[in-house]
């Protein structure tokens, strides 16, 4: 019998939301790039090289990026001299990365593989640093997702997660989801011809816990040193653990 699970505002059995999800990112792939702009008024830019400064990749450093989407995080870590790994479960998205990296010139240079975030192929203690930006909220089991970072990770290595998150005043959160739910779906369906998965996108992200209760997550699946801050009021946070 599967557990039920949040597809948005919607609830699920386990295997509905693994397809459903994968459609919705199969459907957006193409116009990715192009509606983070539209719908962070190219604010993901910023939050985005927070996040490598997070990291902190460098020469030497092996780097593991899940649900890496259309590769921005993996081609940041790559400039800055670190072997990079890129995963993500959806063929498509991964292919929209690919295809970035042969106008980059990086195709050769960085390992692509399709991964569930749950289920890693990698073995233990493999990676000196590991990320995932605005995907967790999107995986079935987020607590295997954690498990399984930690797992991959070599003791003293370091985990980061770029997510969305609610904001810290009530006036700007309400402002915030009335842009949210009457702007961004619309966007979506003018840019991308996809109303029904920006929806979606941005029911799960109200649906994705509190920064403090998913900093709690990250701390059972064993990581020391959780912190987290949250960047543009809190729209997004930066979490960020180690493994000891």
């Amino acid at each position: 019998m599967y557990m039920t699970k949040n597809f948005g505002f919607k609830q699920v059995d386990e295997k509905t939301h693994r397809a459903s999800v994968d459609g919705v990112f199969s459907s957006v792939a193409n116009k990715y790039d192009v509606m983070n702009d539209f719908m962070s008024l190219g604010l993901h830019r910023l939050w985005k090289r927070n996040m490598i400064n997070e990291l902190a990749p460098r020469k030497g450093l092996k780097y593991l990026d899940v649900a890496g989407g259309s590769g921005d995080i993996s081609f940041r870590a790559w400039e800055r001299g670190a072997d990079v790994t890129l995963t993500d479960i959806n063929p498509d998205m991964l292919q929209v990365a690919k295809n970035k990296a042969v106008d980059k010139g990086f195709l050769e240079r960085i390992n692509f593989a399709v991964v569930n975030a749950e289920k890693m192929p990698f073995a233990d203690n493999s990676f000196d640093i590991a990320g995932i930006a605005f995907g967790i909220r999107n995986v079935t089991y987020i607590d295997k997702a954690l498990s399984e970072f930690y797992r991959v990770l070599k003791p003293g290595g370091k985990f980061v997660c770029l997510e969305f998150s609610h904001l810290n005043n009530d006036l700007l959160q309400k402002i915030y989801d009335a842009y949210s739910f009457n702007i961004i779906p619309k966007l979506g369906g003018a840019v991308a011809n996809d109303e029904a998965s920006y929806q979606y996108l941005v029911e799960s992200i109200r649906k994705f816990p509190a920064a403090e209760d998913f900093a709690a997550m990250i701390e059972s699946a064993g990581f020391a040193k959780v912190k987290f801050r949250k960047l543009n009021h809190g729209i997004v946070a930066i979490h960020s653990g180690w493994k000891v």
